[in-house]
């Protein structure tokens, strides 16, 4: 057998490193990016004379999450407490008062606490659907059962399930629509998995888990 010429060593190597430094920059990349944001929103609310920056000669990265992440927890804690409930309440009532804002606050509201819920199900369930034709199979993200209000003008609706059908590479949009329960074959998956298996177009499955590469690892194309 032949052995690989230096051209070929060299761009293995290269590729190996790639697929290496590759996802690490990315990843830096957007944490630094997340705490700069969030530190952008939550600094302004602190009075200077309280920054690390005002007795350090650099700027402390970092400062305005942990402060955010600090009033969240005690914001849930003063919630979890019959004061706490009862400003949260007297603060609801002056929005439901408010003919915009109300609908805007009880909409995101109930997004962030179907999300966060602990005990709900909803996209906590990975199926398959045939779509965009039968015989062609997609991978769905399944919600909650329809609405008395929905699943009254619907055939079979006591059997009716909504579901969200991601477009691939971006699984945030996509379509969402309801099917009987029996169209929806459920998959031992993740949510985490699915998302995984729709933004790399089927190229990362489930139950593949990372690889050490070693130099060498990586195969370039073979030359037209």
């Amino acid at each position: 057998m032949l052995s690989p010429s230096f051209g070929t060593r060299l761009r293995r190597y290269f590729l190996t490193g790639l697929v290496i430094a590759a996802p690490l920059a990315i990843t830096a990349s957007v944490t630094w990016w997340f705490v700069n944001f969030v530190d952008g929103l939550v600094k302004p609310l602190i009075p200077t004379a309280y920054w690390p920056d005002a007795y350090l000669p650099y700027p402390v990265p970092g400062f305005g999450l942990v402060i955010g992440l600090i009033g969240l927890t005690l914001l849930g804690f003063l919630t979890a407490n019959f004061v706490g409930r009862t400003m949260i309440e007297a603060g609801e009532a002056i929005l439901n008062r408010m003919p915009v804002v109300r609908g805007l606050y009880k909409g995101v509201k109930q997004v962030f606490e179907t999300i966060f819920s602990q005990s709900g199900t909803s996209f906590r369930k990975v199926g398959m659907v045939q779509f965009p034709q039968p015989g062609m199979w997609s991978i769905v993200f399944i919600s909650q059962e329809a609405a008395p209000e929905i699943a009254e003008r619907l055939p079979d609706g006591d059997d009716q399930i909504g579901v969200f059908l991601p477009c691939a590479p971006n699984p945030t949009t996509g379509f969402f629509f309801y099917l009987p329960r029996r169209e929806v074959v459920e998959v031992a998956l993740s949510v985490e998995e699915g998302a995984k298996l729709v933004m790399s177009a089927g190229l990362i499955q489930p139950g593949a888990g990372t690889q050490k590469l070693a130099p060498g690892a990586i195969t370039p194309p073979a030359a037209a």
